[in-house]
């Protein structure tokens, strides 16, 4: 039995157990959370590293971390590297979407090391293995995309981007919108591709039943993928866009019928007054599925800093209802990043998230916030890094420039907090508890 059946039936899931204790929320919430569709626990058993947790209504927003190497770019080492870095941060996932080297056993290094939950695009190495084998992408055969996604899910992937929703349909309304960039998801692409070599239905879709099975079988969850989602803020919100989201929508039914668990994947490049709108869009027609959003970034121009213009866009996205963020780097549209992109994106994304569920009233978050201020008027410099997202950035930070005086360097002697309890009475050697 899958998660979802064992849920049915009313067993004893520790998955479920671990997710609602680290969430604060009842089991019954989250039970009801799974039935419904609206929460997921992607944990394919065959991960024996993952620590389970939730992704969904009335938790707390996750963050992933996209990791992988490149055919420019192949560093193993590297890569785990980028791993460490992005759980020690704090990223609820990563996703391996490596295309260059041995994509397996790098696949299968990274899954062994990894406690938190993880992803991959099968697309991407049934793709490059029809390279290899047979000379172009358009070589590939639908039993190759199957297998590419049998075999992650027998190396423990636990939840897999799949692009169901690119159809003949989506492609003929792309043809009439005019995009700017046209295409910019990778996996899109190279359906897209197959499908306008061969003349064929992407079989993703054709065959969905095929995919429901794998999962059913493995018990992994599906990401329902965007491959048109928009790559810039001019083509946000078009037709070919809704188009394939309304498909989504017609799947997430589909596979919760199966009992599997789904989510879907969003935007891409939104401007900031059309990011709510798109996020309840997708609650209607998905039927409240957990949205999981790349940014979304809200401007085209912050090359070096994309980090910061997906972090705006993922706190008005997961404040108006995302679930899941997919962090974006200073890297991104750039290069490969490292592992110092690695720790922006996260950190980044993770203050997004944690801002979104003040507002969201995910428990336990204002609370975080109220022992942070509470530290900062005692002027508990221990107690402020203990608080901080990244501790120990927040130690360096403090001790960059020496002071005398208990308050820290920008204001030393004249430190507003201090003087004004002074004249209050009160006393700042106070301590937080």
């Amino acid at each position: 039995m899958n998660l979802i059946d064992r849920v049915k039936n009313g067993s004893s899931i520790p998955e479920v157990e671990l997710v609602a204790k680290s969430e604060g929320v009842s089991l019954d919430m989250v039970v009801h959370g799974l039935l419904d569709g609206t929460i997921v626990i992607p944990a394919n058993p065959l991960h024996t590293s993952l620590k389970p947790g939730g992704v969904g209504k009335g938790l707390r927003t996750k963050v992933n971390a996209n990791l992988g190497t490149s055919s420019d770019s192949c560093d193993v080492d590297l890569e785990l590297r980028k791993l460490r870095t992005a759980v020690d941060c704090g990223a609820d996932a990563v996703m391996d979407l490596s295309t260059g080297g041995d994509i397996s056993a790098i696949r299968r290094r990274l899954i062994r090391e990894c406690p938190v939950m993880f992803g991959t695009v099968p697309i991407y190495q049934a793709g490059i293995l029809a390279i290899d084998q047979r000379g172009t992408i358009v070589d590939m055969t639908a039993d190759d995309m199957f297998a590419s996604v049998e075999s992650h899910a027998q190396d423990g992937v636990d939840f897999m981007t799949i692009h169901c929703g690119v159809t003949q349909a989506t492609i003929e309304r792309l043809r009439r919108q005019g995009r700017l960039t046209n295409i910019v998801s990778r996996g899109g692409a190279f359906l897209t591709g197959w499908m306008l070599h061969n003349d064929r239905e992407n079989p993703f879709y054709e065959q969905y039943d095929r995919l429901l099975e794998l999962a059913r079988q493995y018990d992994f969850a599906l990401s329902l993928g965007d491959g048109l989602r928009p790559g810039s803020i001019v083509d946000a919100s078009d037709r070919a866009q809704f188009q394939e989201l309304i498909i989504l929508g017609e799947l997430v039914q589909r596979a919760r019928e199966a009992g599997v668990q789904v989510f879907i994947e969003g935007p891409g490049h939104v401007p900031m007054d059309q990011i709510v709108a798109n996020v309840q869009l997708e609650k209607t027609l998905c039927q409240g599925a957990p949205f999981y959003v790349l940014g979304p970034l809200v401007t085209d121009i912050g090359a070096g800093w994309d980090h910061i213009t997906g972090a705006i866009g993922g706190a008005m996205a997961a404040a108006a209802g995302a679930d899941f963020l997919c962090y974006v780097t200073p890297s991104e549209h750039l290069s490969l990043p490292d592992e110092h992109d690695v720790r922006e994106g996260v950190v980044a994304s993770r203050i997004a998230a944690h801002a979104a569920d003040i507002v969201k009233g995910v428990p336990g978050a204002i609370e975080w916030d109220r022992k942070m201020s509470a530290a900062r008027k005692a002027l508990d410099w221990a107690g402020q890094a203990e608080l901080s997202l990244v501790p120990e950035l927040a130690r360096k930070g403090h001790q960059k420039t020496p002071t005398q005086e208990h308050a820290c360097s920008m204001c030393g002697k004249y430190c507003a907090m201090a003087v004004v309890e002074q004249y209050l009475g009160a006393k700042t050697t106070t301590r937080c508890e």
